[in-house]
């Protein structure tokens, strides 16, 4: 089975049964929209359509705007057409897809890029929460500790379930240097998934707090990918 193959059958699988806080829904782009399944695998076969072994980059849950509309890791509408020469009907930009795709950029080619690396999550399904007049905001599966111990054996099942596609455990990168970090650095002591966890800031972080230093970021992650 090819590495697209792989990534594919998991995506399409992708159930999270867990008890959740009440005001916080699951995302599931795989299982709401046709488009999406449609649209990802497309890519997946465009890049992944080997068996070579990559290096595992984790973000830290789906977006509304990126991978919860594409199924993409770090790839929203507007970069899946301008960088990949792929469609869909959605219109969507996220800050996150811009800076993930300048690194990319910088780093090679896309094609290239995606020789030598998968992105995912360190949860691959996303959250909303939903406020008192129905409106959804993105969340994060560390935002509640009580959304953190529902989620952490689908975590750890998922982690163990894509190193299987044959992905390099001498490190893996960790995008968030923060809660995100010391989750899976805890998480990966615990399981020795990878022989080592490397931090770099999250790219929100980046095109929220620091978009005047990106040139100094995307810096540092070609400095952590170039080995």
């Amino acid at each position: 089975m090819t590495f697209a193959e792989h990534v594919i059958q998991f995506n399409n699988q992708l159930q999270l049964d867990a008890t959740l806080p009440s005001n916080i829904r699951i995302m599931n782009p795989f299982q709401e929209s046709e488009e999406v399944r449609i649209v990802s695998s497309t890519f997946y076969r465009k890049y992944y359509n080997d068996e070579q072994p990559r290096y595992l980059i984790l973000g830290i849950n789906p977006g509304r705007l990126g991978a919860g509309a594409t199924g993409i890791p770090f790839t929203d509408p507007k970069r899946l057409k301008s960088h990949c020469d792929m469609q869909s009907s959605f219109t969507l930009h996220e800050p996150s897809s811009v800076f993930v795709y300048d690194v990319i950029d910088a780093y090679s080619s896309v094609a290239l890029f995606y020789q030598q690396f998968y992105i995912s999550s360190v949860c691959p399904l996303g959250f909303v929460r939903i406020d008192e007049k129905g409106r959804e905001t993105n969340y994060n599966y560390y935002d509640s500790s009580v959304l953190t111990e529902a989620v952490t054996p689908f975590i750890v099942k998922t982690i163990q379930t894509q190193l299987d596609f044959g992905i390099q455990q001498e490190k893996v990168f960790c995008m968030g240097t923060g809660k995100n970090y010391r989750f899976l650095k805890k998480l990966n002591e615990e399981y020795q998934f990878f022989d080592e966890v490397i931090p770099l800031e999250h790219p929100r972080y980046v095109m929220q707090y620091k978009s005047k230093q990106k040139s100094f970021f995307i810096d540092k992650y070609l400095e952590a990918l170039s080995f």
